[in-house]
Parts: C-alpha cells; structure tokens; sequence
C-alpha cells in the first residue's frame, strides 16, 4: 500500500497513478475534493487493487493523524510513503522578507514531512517499506528565483533524508529523496502567480537546461518507481536530482522571470 502526501494534483498525482499502474494500492491525499477524485477516477479499481481518496489539510496536525489511522483500517499496513508536501499563499505570491511566508515554508515543506513520517515510520519498519521524499534543485543550488526560506525548507529536507536513512537503515526501511528542477505543475503557477511565469520558464529551460526542456510530473514519477523497487534496494540516502542537468546550467532565471 502507497501513501502519497500530497497526491491530488501535479507531481503526486503522477507519482500515485505510477505506482497504481504497477499494482498498488494508493491513498490519494489533498485539500481539494474534486482534484483528489479526479486522480482516483483515473486510478480505476483492478480485482484487488484499490485507489482511495482521502481529504486532509496537511498543516493540521489531526488530518495527519486521522489519515493515518484510516489507511490503517482500510489496508492494514503501509509499504511506501511518499512525502509530496506542496505550499502556497491564497494569492499566488510569496513575500521574501515576510515571517509568515516564512513559517507557510517550513511548516509546509519539512515540518508536516516530520510530522506524518513519525507516524508511519512504525509501519514502514513491520513492512521494510521505502520512504521517498520530493525535494528540490533548490536545496541544492542558490538562486535568484525563489525565497531563501524555500531554499532553506528544500535543504532541510535533503538533510531529513540522509540522517532517517542512517537511522532507519539498519531495521530495513530505505529513505531516498528526488530533487526536481522546474516542472510543468500547477503548482509553479501558484507559487508565481502567473501562467506567463511559466511560460519564460519553459523559454528558460528550453535554452539553458542541458537537455533542452522542462521537467514533466511523469519524469519525477519514473525517479520514483525507481526507488521503491526492487532493482533500488541497496540504494538509501541518495538525493536524486531529475532536473535535466540544471544543476549545470547558469543562473539566468531572474532575467527571464522578469519579463512581462
């Protein structure tokens, strides 16, 4: 059984309909009714195989619990974790000097990973399950282009990783995390509040990432799948960056991100 935090749009979704293609059974988790049942409906039930939806706010700290405990009724263990946690403010626009864009990043990349993956840690270890978390290129590269304090969250949990794969290494659960560069999500344009963002940021990938393009949800999924199987299994602690080479490319992105 997967738990995909957060799944209902985006990286998550192509993460749980990746894994429900290869035979899982997903929780599809997210704030939003009608994109977590959208992602089920594409998940179809399989004689045995099962795509359940599960509304939860990610920053209440109940919602994890209860999240938790209904995945445990309704599947009775837990295989895979998959920590997808993704923020935003209502109006798409993030203030750097701000405390409360700053706590909104914390609290919404690394300290409700913390939060759920303690809680089914105990599971993980009953079943030598995997835990991948998706971070970022920007816990690995400074930039021009996002706040500090999302470069801060990002780094947190790069180093999450390492030290729960140290630690929970030895009674058999593997942690491994994958660092995307720019995808092709809602998500982007929320964090930027314009589709015309995204659109400089395709320009900017197309002529300076490596591999001339951006990042699709799929291409984070497949990094995945990877990991949570088999063929991954003396693999734990990496950080994975699926970013087209952009950890090579110049840091041009605050010139194209500032054209109108």
């Amino acid at each position: 059984m997967v738990k995909s935090d957060s799944s209902s749009s985006g990286i998550g979704a192509a993460i749980a309909i990746k894994l429900w293609s290869l035979g899982a059974n997903v929780i599809i988790t997210g704030r939003d009714d009608k994109r977590i049942q959208k992602v089920v409906n594409k998940c179809h039930e399989r004689h045995n195989q099962r795509a359940l939806g599960v509304r939860a706010d990610l920053l209440v700290d109940k919602d994890i619990e209860e999240l938790v405990a209904k995945t445990i009724t309704e599947f009775g263990k837990i295989d895979i974790l998959v920590n997808n946690a993704g923020v935003g403010p209502k109006d798409g626009v993030i203030d750097p000097t701000s405390m409360l864009s700053y706590d909104t990043l914390i609290n919404g990349y690394v300290r409700c990973v913390q939060v759920l993956t303690q809680l089914v840690v105990p599971y993980l270890e009953i079943t030598n399950g995997n835990i991948v978390n998706i971070s970022g290129v920007s816990g690995l590269k400074a930039s021009h282009f996002m706040p500090i304090s999302y470069h801060m969250a990002k780094s947190a949990l790069d180093m999450f990783t390492k030290c729960l794969a140290l630690g929970l290494g030895p009674k058999g659960v593997r942690v491994n995390c994958v660092s995307p560069a720019i995808i092709r999500t809602p998500m982007y344009e929320t964090l930027t509040g314009s589709a015309d963002k995204l659109t400089a940021a395709e320009t900017y990938c197309r002529l300076n990432y490596p591999l001339g393009r951006i990042g699709e949800p799929e291409d984070v999924a497949e990094a995945v799948a990877y990991l949570c199987s088999p063929a991954a299994s003396f693999i734990t602690g990496l950080i994975l960056p699926v970013d087209g080479g952009s950890i090579l490319a110049p840091d041009n992105i605050r010139l194209i991100s500032n054209n109108k």
